[in-house]
């Protein structure tokens, strides 16, 4: 599935609510177009992003997702709204199931492993926390609630301790997706066990040997795959929220699906839908099931996790990132740029604070569909500004303009003086603790270049490059920096 490169920009005739005067503009996949942010609430904004099926270890298709709505929701707190961010958790599906049994383990071991494998890649790759992080297992409750009012209104039913959502009641159903209903073929891997038409979708399934269950008015069962989005949606947030969001791939069935059940249930829903693209490998889409993905825990063993950042959160949210080394080496050296210049000016003037506003130009990408290709190239010129001013020994430019810097940097989650990249957020400073025995090594090193002793000063060097570090030196001293 693609996007269009072209759209109109339009508010559908409501008045766009802006903080400083600025108005945000999201690419709504249902309405096909740019519009115009317009918060329920002035000042306030809630999103909805389908999070991680914990069958497996995450790869760095997975991880997208989060990073790029990570980096929407820095932007609006950064404009001064209150966000409130639902990423949820699916701990329970038909591949859960099969691994446990294949691998003779609880199904909910699986789970959790996985989970924590997730939760462990937001952190290493710098994701702010959700406002709630639920899980579908602890919702059944309110499953068997929005069951029960969409059986008793008409729009689902109950076969053979199924039940299912009977498409053809719910007359929008699939305009999210732009498909025509008598093309669809039956819902992939699910058997027609007393369906009245073979693309209804199951909301709950029947209780089969050796499978978790839970109980319902009809019978024992465990969840249908999209009912737990549209029950966390509605605990969470409500009958009417400003955004959901998740990969491409889930437009259909998934979040068309939920369209179907939260809307015949009563719910207005999201308001807008907001879809990232994929991480492809050859041209397809990274997966573990056609064996071309590439972990995020052997990935940061390999680059360091701020490039990986980089990487996978500069390219627009709807563009394609097709994986190769030499593009994130490319990532590496173009973050470097950034990273040096920082380093200089602190070496030179002490710590710079963030200043509190972007650049215009880099505020305007931003609001503009989280234009971040186009706001990383206004940082790149605003450092290429700064080293011009530190050539001239323009201290004071060369600070305004490293404050600049960190204002954007913030926003992507790419500030290498933020606490997380320097490790003061784990309390235990392990990043001076390393700093400092690096150092005393350097001084052994010039110690040994001041008495031309240069076969010892390259075997320190080559001993440092071996370890992982990257050396420069400069005419106020050497610096390091961990290589990829």
């Amino acid at each position: 599935m693609s996007f269009p490169a072209v759209s109109e920009r339009t508010g559908h005739g409501l008045t766009p609510t802006t903080l400083d005067g600025v108005t945000i503009r999201l690419y709504d996949t249902n309405a096909r177009q740019v519009r115009d942010f317009v918060p329920l609430t002035p000042g306030c904004v809630s999103i909805y992003l389908c999070g991680a099926t914990v069958q497996a270890a995450p790869h760095i298709g997975h991880i997208r997702s989060g990073l790029n709505f990570d980096i929407m929701q820095r932007w609006f707190r950064h404009r001064g709204y209150d966000v409130t961010f639902i990423r949820n958790v699916t701990d329970i599906d038909d591949k859960i199931l099969r691994k446990a049994a294949d691998q003779g383990r609880p199904w909910w071991s699986i789970g959790y492993e996985n989970e924590r494998a997730f939760s462990s890649g937001y952190d290493v790759l710098g994701c702010m926390p959700p406002t709630y992080e639920p899980r579908a297992t602890g919702h059944v409750p309110e499953m068997i609630e929005m069951m029960r009012g969409l059986i008793e209104n008409g729009h689902a039913y109950v076969a053979e301790g199924n039940v299912y959502f009977d498409v053809r009641s719910f007359p929008g159903y699939l305009e999210l997706s732009n498909q025509e209903l008598d093309n669809l073929r039956a819902a992939e891997g699910e058997v027609d066990t007393g369906k009245r038409d073979r693309r209804d979708f199951a909301m709950w399934k029947a209780v089969k040997p050796g499978e978790p269950s839970w109980e319902t008015p009809w019978g024992r069962g465990r969840p249908g795959w999209h009912l737990e989005c549209s029950a966390m949606a509605h605990k969470y947030l409500g009958g009417v929220f400003d955004i959901h969001g998740g990969g491409i791939d889930l437009i259909f069935p998934h979040h068309e699906n939920e369209i179907a059940q939260s809307k015949a249930y009563g719910d207005e829903f999201a308001r807008y839908w907001v879809h990232n693209a994929w991480v492809t490998m050859s041209g397809e889409k990274m997966s573990k099931s056609l064996g071309n993905s590439v972990l995020v825990s052997e990935m940061v063993q390999r680059w360091r996790p701020i490039v990986l950042r980089y990487y996978l959160g500069t390219p627009h949210y709807r563009s394609m990132i097709e994986y190769s080394e030499e593009a994130l080496r490319e990532a590496e050296s173009a973050f470097a740029r950034i990273e040096g210049f920082v380093q200089r000016v602190v070496e030179k003037a002490g710590h710079v604070e963030a200043a509190a506003e972007v650049p215009p130009a880099f505020a305007e990408a931003m609001n503009d569909d989280l234009g971040v290709p186009q706001a990383l190239a206004v940082v790149h010129t605003t450092v290429r500004q700064g080293n011009s001013a530190l050539t001239a020994d323009d201290k004071e430019t060369a600070v305004a303009r490293l404050a600049e810097v960190r204002a954007m940097l913030g926003v992507l989650g790419l500030d290498p003086l933020d606490p997380h990249w320097t490790g003061a957020d784990r309390g235990d400073d392990l990043h001076g603790v390393v700093d400092s025995l690096v150092q005393l090594v350097l001084e052994q090193r010039q110690s040994a270049r001041s008495r031309k002793d240069y076969g010892t000063a390259d075997a320190i060097r080559d001993q440092l490059v071996q370890a992982g570090l990257e050396i420069e030196d400069t005419p106020t001293g050497s610096r390091w920096t961990l290589r990829g």
